[in-house]
């Protein structure tokens, strides 16, 4: 039985586990966003920085990588993503069905925000995303690293994130 995994943030460029195919995919009904507090990873309990999570919204659809996980590793893998992604309990793992540009649908793993959670945060303006975003630091580093890589990796492989991009011009402006 194969086990996929959306990717749509960070496991775009920083998977951490085996990967045996990679195909962009889009889950309906969700929208990709900077809509939860990182009080762990990307920035702290003092100063929160933001992560990117999937918000349910009816009518949208979010572009990003569908990863099968290497057969046989699929428990630790399994394992390995809820020690990092349920972290703080603010995801939900779901298992949703992925449209893969090849014409396949998958069940994919997906990790989507907990919108009761008190680290949701949806519907922040860009501008007040792009001030936190610029001075967050948390365990895993700058949260404007986490902002870079995934602008990045989705310019790379041909996917556009209007709201996504202008945060990544906003941001450097600011560091600069």
């Amino acid at each position: 039985m194969e086990m996929w995994v959306f990717g749509y943030g960070s496991l775009l460029w920083k998977p951490g586990f085996d990967v045996a195919e990679s195909v962009i995919g889009r889950l309906p009904g969700y929208a990709r966003s900077f809509c939860m507090r990182s009080i762990h990873h990307r920035g702290t309990v003092d100063h929160p920085g933001l992560v990117l999570a999937l918000d349910a919204m009816t009518g949208r659809a979010c572009d990003g990588m569908a990863l099968r996980v290497m057969p046989g590793q699929e428990a630790q893998t399994l394992d390995y993503l809820r020690e990092r992604e349920l972290i703080s309990s603010a995801y939900v793992e779901k298992t949703l069905d992925v449209q893969l540009t090849d014409g396949r649908t998958v069940a994919a793993v997906v990790y989507v925000i907990d919108a009761d959670h008190d680290q949701y945060c949806g519907g922040m303006p860009l501008e007040e995303q792009a001030q936190i975003i610029t001075t967050a630091v948390g365990g895993m580093g700058p949260n404007t690293e986490y902002l870079f890589n995934t602008a990045s990796h989705l310019s790379q492989i041909g996917l556009h994130d209007p709201s996504l991009e202008w945060l990544h011009a906003r941001v450097k402006q600011l560091c600069a």
